[in-house]
């Protein structure tokens, strides 16, 4: 295995061909993208700028930490932030399955609007992010954040230099499992950092050698040490307690007179909450832990795979529902916001879905955001404000093959059935398709009615007693999904025409924040000798929201090597803050 030097020696090499940009296709005339990467832009936010860990478990149910409710599993490490910070209780992973909410979670868009809806065995197949997907680490990026994610990504393809790799969203530091099923693997062969397959030799031949949970953790505190000292971002992804219930470190629940799949879940669990500890302890050692926010969540709820019982651990706590259903139980999961100076101990049960994590992160880092979010900020919410933005509506959407007992049970043997919920106030909707597609017509789902304030557990289904309110969330479910959402453009995208000795390259700046930026400038840059004349101004004073600064540029003379490159810098002023976004593209 790469020792932390290398580790660190291969982040510092990754800074070259990653992401601050958003939307930076690259085309010449009708033909195929060309390769391309993004630069790390040159600003630096001040070295007091607020640090983020955000911390997602995978599969953790609502009711499995004991500041939840939990009894049987040990969790006092986050029960401690909890208690010390803001503890959501009625916080909504974006779908009940992990590909779709990761999906949502990092660019801010529910599942009606995100490139993933669905998991890789859903009838799409694997997803995978692309170029007009933006995330929370891309934002940051732009504000010149470190930024880093460490354990499992979820789309694939598992390969480097792709539109879905983390390197290429945001993320300039990767260590973990690229494809969705790779990380069923505790006991990996490999592991990726960055671009390179890194063997794990230990674990060859199917030996259990090396645990996958404990290099993550090893990871994740590398990368805060190597950025103490300068703002960063981190997305800790852990695989834990996701089936199959697997951990070498069973502690205290050894002896417990459960089944061997039960005592290992538990131990994941404390395994995550360990892992959320080590976390903690070291950003108080570095002395940073006053000027980060930890975010502590989970992507769906608890999981019955590989022999786990949920019911002896009670693992959606009052809710109905396990991972894979809509009912509250699949989709609502844990959320605490803990940072010693920034926010006050307390709860709110404003109901937060997943996707207002970017503008959340943005706000605080004084970054711009797409306008086109379906994601709200947190920011004055977790400053101490109580009077924040509140949706009209939550949107859910489940399309998925694989099928558990308990799951399928609740669904009433629709779980392969498409289906959609949505919330609205108190009152949440949950319609089921009469098969897999969701274009069937409304007479042909099966749609329920329930009252969360009175009902949390959606046993009264008040769909024929209350017949108009049903329809109306019938009719917001419509138009909350899209087919192709189509986004407003943002930050800086290059067109390539020509060849040989001479290019045309246009790169146009798009304000698609809802803030206007002021001394917008583009800048080029080209490899190997040659030549670059701007045919446009370069600048201007104001980019008011929706407004673009298009610059066009002559590229002349040979190359003086085989690969030629031009680059754009972008830079501009959001709300007093300097914000750069680059874009890099080969020349044929």
């Amino acid at each position: 295995m790469p020792s932390r030097r290398r580790f660190l020696a291969g982040s510092a090499a990754a800074l070259g061909a990653s992401g601050g940009a958003a939307g930076c296709e690259a085309h010449d005339g009708e033909a195929a993208p060309r390769k391309q990467a993004s630069a790390v832009p040159a600003v630096r936010p001040p070295a007091s700028a607020l640090n983020f860990v955000v911390i997602l478990a995978d599969d953790l149910g609502y009711g499995e930490l004991g500041s939840y409710g939990q009894k049987l599993i040990h969790t006092p490490r986050i029960d401690a932030l909890a208690a010390e910070g803001l503890r959501f209780t009625d916080a909504y992973a974006a779908a009940p399955v992990c590909a779709p909410s990761r999906c949502s979670l990092l660019t801010g868009l529910h599942s009606g609007h995100a490139t993933v809806r669905e998991n890789p065995w859903g009838p799409g197949g694997q997803g995978a992010l692309t170029d007009r997907d933006f995330t929370f680490a891309q934002a940051l990026r732009a504000r010149g954040y470190r930024t880093g994610i460490i354990g499992k990504w979820g789309f694939g393809p598992e390969e480097p230099d792709q539109p879905s790799h983390p390197n290429s969203r945001g993320f300039e530091e990767f260590y973990g499992y690229i494809s969705h099923h790779h990380a069923h693997d505790y006991y990996p062969a490999y592991l990726w950092h960055n671009g390179t397959r890194q063997e794990i030799p230990a674990n060859r031949g199917g030996a259990r050698a090396v645990y996958a949970p404990d290099l993550i953790q090893e990871r994740s505190l590398d990368f805060i040490d190597a950025h103490k000292d300068e703002p960063f971002l981190l997305c800790l992804a852990p695989t834990v307690p996701h089936a199959p219930s697997r951990d070498p470190h069973l502690g205290t629940y050894a002896d417990r007179p459960w089944s061997r799949p039960d005592k290992a879940h538990a131990a994941q669990v404390t395994t995550f909450d360990t892992l959320v500890g080590k976390v903690a302890d070291r950003l108080t050692d570095l002395g940073i832990a006053q000027r980060t926010l930890v975010l502590v969540t989970s992507d769906n709820g608890p999981h019955e795979e590989g022999g786990t019982d949920p019911e002896l651990f009670d693992g959606n706590g009052p809710l109905r529902g396990y991972k894979r259903n809509l009912y509250e139980g699949g989709i609502r999961v844990p959320l605490i916001a803990w940072s010693p100076k920034l926010v006050a101990s307390g709860t709110t049960a404003r109901p937060t879905p997943l996707t207002d994590l970017l503008p959340t992160l943005a706000e605080l880092a004084g970054a711009p955001a797409p306008s086109d979010l379906d994601g709200l900020s947190l920011a004055p919410l977790l400053r101490g404000t109580r009077d924040v933005a509140r949706h009209d509506h939550l949107y859910f959407y489940r399309n998925h093959s694989g099928v558990t007992p308990r799951a399928d049970a609740v669904d009433h043997g629709r779980a392969r059935r498409a289906a959609e919920a949505l919330r609205r106030g108190d009152l949440k909707a949950v319609r089921f398709a009469p098969g897999q597609d969701r274009r069937a017509p409304d007479d042909g789902w099966d749609v329920e009615l329930y009252d969360l304030a009175k009902d949390p557990g959606e046993q009264d289904d008040l769909a024929a007693a209350r017949p108009a309110e049903a329809d109306a969330l019938v009719r917001l479910m419509r138009a909350s999904w899209t087919d192709a959402y189509e986004r407003s453009p943002f930050g800086v995208t290059l067109h390539v025409a020509g060849g040989g000795g001479e290019f045309t390259v246009t790169a146009t700046l798009a304000n698609g924040s809802a803030r206007p930026w002021t001394a917008p400038r583009l800048a080029l840059t080209a490899s190997n000798g040659r030549r670059v004349r701007a045919l446009d101004a370069v600048t201007t004073d104001r980019l008011a929201t929706g407004e673009r600064l298009t610059v066009r540029w002559a590229v002349t003379g040979t190359a003086a090597g085989s690969d030629s490159w031009v680059t754009c810098r972008a830079t501009a002023t959001h709300a007093g803050a300097a914000v750069t976004y680059t874009a890099r593209t080969a020349l044929g």
